[in-house]
């Protein structure tokens, strides 16, 4: 297989350029991720980063696979030493109206949008990318090859995190806490017990059938004449 083929095939197979073989864009630009897709509450997040080459950022990389403590000493450098960078994000109802891909894609628009120096790219981790005013590219499993989307993602995750913990003070029964809004065994079993809470995603098949059942809960226990 010639090395056209194979560049196709790996496209074709959804993967991208190992480690090694990527190479950062040499125009200004902003790396591009978010958290949250697939949890049954709560908003979507998205960040985006201008990293500064003349500060660079030691350890940055898929925000998954760095603890919660070096994430939040991460998310303070990232702050403090990229050229710009921002956090947006999309609300439960926004997700419930557009689905949870658009509604990404808009937190997404909503972050670049909000940076105050303009990217001449952007480069989305994934193979989906919002609509926007400079050039835009995706990079499959971008969280881990590109230092700027790596960044993008650690804002995203901790902003939400922290969104979450917020919510759990207003919404204790679902432990929010332990979970951050992910279909976890007890989490399931909380909205069993009590049904969706204002911050469910009414759309999300496991929100709407804890829906069902709270309502003929409520019927059964309803007087009868």
């Amino acid at each position: 297989m010639n090395g056209i083929a194979s560049e196709a095939a790996r496209r074709e197979r959804g993967t991208g350029p190992g480690p090694a073989e990527y190479r950062p864009p040499s125009v200004r630009y902003c790396g591009i991720d978010e958290a949250g897709r697939g949890p049954l509450a709560g908003p979507v997040f998205a960040a985006a980063v201008i990293l500064d080459p003349a500060n660079p950022i030691e350890g940055l990389r898929d925000s998954k696979k760095i603890g919660p403590n070096r994430r939040d000493q991460l998310f303070v450098m990232i702050l403090n030493q990229s050229l710009a960078c921002s956090i947006a994000q999309a609300s439960v109802a926004e997700i419930d109206e557009l689905n949870v891909l658009q509604a990404t894609l808009l937190a997404m628009r909503r972050a670049v949008e909000l940076l105050p120096i303009p990217p001449l790219l952007a480069l989305v981790d994934g193979n989906k990318a919002p609509v926007l005013r400079c050039e835009t590219r995706t990079l499959v499993r971008g969280d881990g090859l590109d230092p700027a989307i790596s960044a993008a993602s650690i804002l995203a995750k901790v902003a939400r995190d922290r969104d979450m913990l917020e919510l759990h003070r207003a919404y204790p029964d679902y432990g929010f806490d332990a979970h951050k809004g992910y279909p976890t065994a007890l989490h399931l079993e909380r909205l069993r017990r009590f049904g969706p809470s204002a911050v469910h995603r009414q759309s999300f098949g496991p929100v709407r059938e804890a829906a069902i059942m709270a309502g003929c809960r409520a019927v059964s226990k309803a007087p009868h004449d």
